[in-house]
């Protein structure tokens, strides 16, 4: 199965190099970063969270593990430093006791033996003791002072790792904030894109408000006729009709005047008539 399995991918490997050339990887490396592109995007807005939500938890272990070198290195710093200042009360005695010996021999130039503690020491003897004390002293304020600048450097190195825990504890909080905001931001798009989905055809009730509004109008105009045409039967005439005055004068004095006139054409139109119908 195993050679197989050597024998396709060897197969496959010649044949994209008889295909593409020396171009082949960077064909492969363009499929690989489409196809791992559109898996991407394919994947869901909330599992891609989960997965954020989970790294975030992830780095618990890291920063746990990180507190636990803190403590542990301050522990040890806070020891060196009790070592150093050990060691500089050491000089500091040192030195005394080497410039009080000093300070004998110089006061005594030619003596044979000096006093030191209630008991005599002969001169080459202390001058002997000085001399391993100053040789011991200068090695000791050699070693103190590398030991100082290796309590600085691991100060300084915990100074910075605690800020850099700092850092992680900050940057772990601002991304849970981050997630909760888009976890947010993701439910508010969801409920728009629910509410966008609902498709509510309206046009039906929009007909009946049209026809409503149709019928209102027609019951107004009807009222409204119905208001004009009461109005006008109920008025209580103020004047007399022209039709209602004294109908015996108008005939009078229409024939009188008209009447005449009327008679003295009709008698013109008679003789006229009569003449016509003789030539005839």
């Amino acid at each position: 199965m195993l050679k197989k399995g050597l024998f396709l991918a060897t197969a496959g490997t010649l044949l994209l190099g008889l295909c593409f050339g020396r171009n082949a990887m960077s064909y492969v490396k363009t499929t690989v970063n489409k196809v791992s592109e559109t898996v991407k995007n394919n994947v869901s807005i909330g599992y891609e969270l989960d997965r954020a939500r989970q790294m975030i938890k992830d780095l618990a272990p890291e920063i746990r593990h990180n507190m636990q070198l803190i403590a542990k290195e301050e522990i040890q710093v806070q020891q060196f430093e009790k070592r150093v200042v050990q060691a500089d009360k050491t000089l500091s005695r040192d030195r005394e006791e080497i410039l009080r010996m000093k300070a004998v021999l110089d006061q005594n130039p030619g003596a044979q033996t000096l006093e030191f503690g209630n008991r005599n020491y002969p001169v080459h003897r202390v001058n002997v003791d000085l001399a391993n004390r100053f040789k011991h002293y200068k090695k000791a304020d050699e070693t103190s002072f590398n030991l100082r600048k290796v309590l600085d450097a691991r100060q300084r190195t915990l100074a910075a790792a605690r800020e850099k825990l700092n850092s992680m504890l900050a940057a772990k909080q601002q991304l849970e904030v981050d997630v909760e905001n888009l976890e947010a931001r993701l439910k508010m798009v969801e409920v728009a894109q629910t509410t966008s989905e609902f498709d509510f055809d309206d046009s039906h009730l929009s007909r009946t408000k049209e026809l409503i509004n149709d019928i209102n109008t027609r019951i107004e105009v009807s009222a409204r006729l119905l208001d004009v045409q009461t109005d006008f039967h109920a008025r209580i005439p103020l004047e007399l009709p022209e039709e209602m005055e004294d109908i015996s004068d108008q005939i009078t004095e229409y024939f009188t005047t008209d009447g005449i006139e009327e008679e003295g054409d009709a008698s013109i139109a008679t003789e006229s008539l009569a003449s016509q119908l003789s030539l005839h």
